[in-house]
């Protein structure tokens, strides 16, 4: 069944929250030319009207991945209400403070450093939802969208920005982006999200984020898709911080002919959105990415290659094309890898190498950029890119078999044990296996250990018994009962029961499983000196 472009948006809470974010979008890029204005006027040094930057970046950095956390642990339409309150604010105190004439430098940066915050609080839930709001098959097509808006977004924004202080000066657009705030929150406040299911209860933050780092090194699909991400990122990131520099060196454009350029990009990510769903029906994930990169790096080359102002446009809306082609991809991939339980956390990491590969390429290839010229600085990148994306399609595939991480209870009831926080604790599983089958059996159990550590397993390993032929011990340790209860209850999906059940087929026998709590002394003993 053909899935269209802009099915999603059938979906009315999809629906609505895009359009307010898509008014949100603008509404922050207009700000972010709003606030470096603003830092001029207030007689900020160059340091200063670079730190615009490093406060809109920075907090998100360092917390998207604790936040990511929250997100799985507490109700997410509450967190993205508590991270939209914050940008809010945020606004507010801009629009006010700028409005009276009481802005001052730290003053501006303080308070961007709160919308930063409110945004990292934002992002993994805002990602994590997605598969809440539209079906499955169209998961792909959502993230299209989510792009699209982001794209058309940072194209339209600037534009914008440039126009509201023109007429009524920086506070203008503090004023628009706070009445986008509002528009999210109204939509996420008449949301009716179904509550989430937790029987155990909300989990630490701390463990939550030990977990979710474990959960992301376990799972070598997800990683695959992060890696990918680092590779195209960073190499890819050059244009658009050195764009400006393209458009007023080699090209001789005004601040009207930049605005043509970056309005190309979103035109193209448009674009895109008809034309990605197209090529994956007529060729896998891998190829359609290795072809977009191959496109993407010809495009970027272009910009700095050719003094045609024609040329370079065609070049732009080829590279909005790909860039939301081969980032859609990679993030449609990553939500349908991950179960509900787990998702904001890990795609907490998604974010950080999305944000954090883009000031990395910025960096670099703006240092190369000074350093040589803006050509090396944009054909070395599009060259590495090209032989990496090569590399990556033959060693690192992504997934195109569909996986159903939906929730499933299938280990056996446990013992009671009425100290939830008592451990560590060691599961011992005792498997009869026929000698044909060993070699299987082996195989399948590394899948059967990969899933222990996703949902909770501090270390695993399977160990042959050296004096009863043909039976294995499957070892691995929790940190606590609670944690043990929460692989049994909450944690577990239909593909990790599948693995099981193959291992299972291939032992001879039940399997023996026994639960060990780690012994300490309850009270020291005092008579003895211990060396």
């Amino acid at each position: 069944m053909t899935v269209s472009s802009w099915a999603p948006l059938r979906h009315n809470a999809f629906r609505a929250l895009w359009l307010a974010q898509f008014a949100s979008n603008i509404g922050t890029w207009a700000q972010t030319v709003g606030a470096q204005w603003l830092m001029g006027d207030l007689g900020g040094s160059a340091l200063q009207v670079a730190l615009v930057q490093t406060a809109t970046t920075l907090p998100v950095f360092l917390l998207v991945v604790p936040f990511g956390a929250l997100g799985d642990i507490l109700d997410r339409r509450h967190v993205l209400i508590s991270g939209q309150a914050l940008m809010l604010a945020g606004a507010g105190g801009l629009m006010l403070l700028a409005g009276t004439g009481r802005a001052t430098p730290a003053s501006l940066l303080g308070l961007l450093a709160l919308m930063a915050i409110g945004q990292a609080l934002s992002m993994p839930s805002f990602q994590a939802i997605q598969p809440e709001l539209v079906s499955r098959e169209e998961i792909p097509q959502a993230a299209l969208l989510n792009g699209v808006n982001m794209n058309v977004g940072r194209a339209i924004g600037p534009a914008l920005g440039g126009l509201l202080i023109a007429l009524a000066g920086p506070e203008a657009t503090f004023a628009f982006n706070t009445v986008s705030f509002l528009g999210v929150l109204i939509v996420l406040t008449r949301w009716k999200r179904p509550s989430d299911h937790r029987p155990l209860g909300a989990e630490h933050i701390t463990t939550a984020m030990r977990t979710g780092a474990r959960y992301v090194a376990s799972s070598p699909l997800f990683r695959r898709v992060l890696t990918r991400l680092t590779l195209f990122i960073v190499f890819g990131s050059g244009l658009w911080a050195l764009l400006p520099a393209i458009a007023r060196g080699p090209l001789r454009l005004d601040a009207g002919g930049y605005g043509v350029l970056l309005g190309s990009v979103g035109a193209g990510a448009i674009g895109g959105a008809f034309v990605v769903p197209k090529l994956l029906r007529r060729m896998s994930k891998n190829r359609m990415v290795l072809f977009a990169t191959f496109v993407y790096a010809g495009a970027t080359s272009t910009a700095v290659l050719t003094p045609s102002f024609a040329l370079v446009i065609v070049a732009m809306l080829l590279t909005g094309a790909c860039w939301i082609a081969t980032l859609s991809t990679f993030n449609a991939t990553a939500q349908v890898l991950l179960p509900a339980w787990t998702r904001a956390r890990a795609l907490a990491y998604y974010q950080l190498i999305l944000m954090g590969g883009q000031a990395l390429g910025a960096v670099v290839w703006g240092a190369i950029a000074v350093a040589y010229s803006l050509k090396v600085a944009m054909i070395v990148p599009a060259v590495a890119m090209v032989v990496l994306a090569l590399a990556a399609t033959r060693w690192l595939p992504l997934n195109d078999r569909p996986l159903d991480v939906s929730p499933a209870t299938y280990w056996e009831a446990p013992p009671e044990i009425t100290d939830t926080a008592a451990g560590p604790v060691l599961v011992t599983v005792e498997w009869p296996v026929a000698p044909e089958n060993e070699d299987a059996f082996i195989d399948a159990m590394q899948r059967v250990g990969r899933a222990r550590r996703r949902t909770g397993a501090t270390m695993w390993g399977l160990f042959r018994d050296t004096e009863q032929p043909g039976t294995f011990l499957e070892t691995f340790i929790v940190a606590t009962w609670q944690e043990h209860l929460r692989q049994h209850v909450e944690r577990g999906t239909v593909v990790d029961q599948q693995n099981q059940d193959t291992a299972r087929a291939l032992a001879k026998g039940p399997a023996h499983v026994r639960h060990l709590l780690f012994a300490e002394p309850t009270k020291p003993d005092q008579s003895r000196v211990v060396p």
